[in-house]
């Protein structure tokens, strides 16, 4: 009797492990060369893969702000934002990472026209580094983390299976004078995604 070809289910994805450690490497990027923020991303330092092994889109189209987005800005309901949705995935599968709308005040980066022009990504530093060009510098990033189901549209573009919960995380970045300068929403796939804090302690 023959033996039975053994069965096999798709081969795992490649996992991305998101430490709250990337805030502080990615604005200490943004005052390096040119040559080294263009070497490397927050992709490949989540993921150990090279910019090579990665595909990556962006997409942007200027937004009113909603009655949320407004009240988180500090701005009118309906004043504009820049509105950007980047997709990045690794070469050998068909899914991306994650799902990533970002929305930044649009007269803010309007003082630099290359910020509104999505042809320039991937921007060598990202956000930090294009905040920096119009003088902006990040004091500090919090984040909300929590879990939902999927919505089918999700599930299908992140390839998850039937009933595979996703991670929404929204990132709130505040500059040093306190003002609310981009606001990100990330839908993760639980599947893939491991969440890292890292607290340091004062000593006493």
């Amino acid at each position: 009797m023959a033996e039975q070809d053994e069965v096999r289910g798709p081969a795992p994805r490649r996992k991305v492990v998101r430490s709250n450690e990337r805030h502080q490497w990615e604005k200490d990027r943004a005052r390096a060369s040119r040559a080294e923020r263009a070497a490397t991303g927050a992709t490949e330092y989540e993921t150990g893969l090279s910019p090579r092994d990665l595909v990556f889109h962006a997409e942007y189209r200027e937004a009113k702000a909603t009655e949320e987005l407004a009240a988180l800005f500090g701005l009118p309901t309906g004043a504009r934002l820049l509105e950007r949705g980047y997709r990045t995935r690794y070469r050998e599968e068909d899914a991306p990472f994650s799902i990533v709308r970002s929305y930044l005040p649009h007269d803010l980066v309007a003082a630099n026209p290359d910020l509104l022009d999505e042809t320039n990504e991937p921007w060598p530093g990202g956000t930090h580094s294009q905040l920096r060009t119009v003088g902006v510098e990040v004091d500090r990033v919090v984040e909300h983390v929590t879990a939902r189901p999927a919505t089918a549209r999700e599930a299908a573009e992140l390839g998850l299976p039937d009933g595979l919960p996703v991670m929404a995380l929204r990132k709130v970045s505040t500059d040093v004078t306190g003002r609310v300068v981009d606001v990100s929403e990330v839908t993760l796939p639980a599947d893939r995604t491991e969440l890292v804090f890292t607290t340091r302690l004062a000593r006493w």
